[in-house]
């Protein structure tokens, strides 16, 4: 039973873990959306959440324990500045998970973690999603089609003979 265990373990180490976390959170608040694996969104948002609970009590201490965490001065700038007053009334819940499918070289769900109420919020094909469930330019679609016609036919590479054969 995980009876009072926060957090996920991720098949990771402790200081794995918190490197992990610690670049995904800094990369989020400098772009304000971060595209990743389901079960490291979910963890990721508590981290968010905290750092901008952070950025709102706007004291040297809150800043001290923010830059432990971020690995970026300029990030820790951005958070206390300008997301510290975009959220200041807010209670709470200050990011938000998109399921976007699944990955098709492993088949991992795949999210998007995005804060609330960021200029030009709702474009999870930023992130990476392509908007054909995962699939690239393939010979299937107008466009592969079009590509593939276009493009020079390439030589046919001959195959050696095998060895002693």
């Amino acid at each position: 039973m995980r009876h009072r265990v926060a957090g996920k373990k991720l098949g990771r180490s402790p200081a794995h873990r918190r490197a992990l976390f610690r670049n995904l959170v800094t990369e989020l608040l400098d772009h304000e959306i971060v595209r990743t694996t389901g079960a490291k969104a979910k963890e990721l948002r508590r981290w968010g959440d905290r750092m901008i609970t952070l950025g709102k009590r706007g004291t040297l201490h809150a800043r001290r324990q923010a830059a432990s965490v971020l690995q970026s001065t300029t990030v820790v700038q951005k958070l206390f500045d300008e997301l510290a007053g975009r959220y200041g009334s807010r209670a709470g819940g200050y990011t938000r998970v998109v399921k976007l499918g699944v990955r098709p070289g492993d088949a991992a769900e795949m999210a998007v973690v995005e804060l609330v109420d960021r200029p030009g919020g709702g474009d999870e094909k930023k992130a990476g999603k392509t908007g054909r469930g995962g699939r690239g330019k393939k010979a299937g679609t107008k466009a592969g089609t079009k590509a593939a016609a276009e493009a020079p036919k390439a030589k046919p590479q001959r195959r050696r003979a095998a060895a002693g054969a």
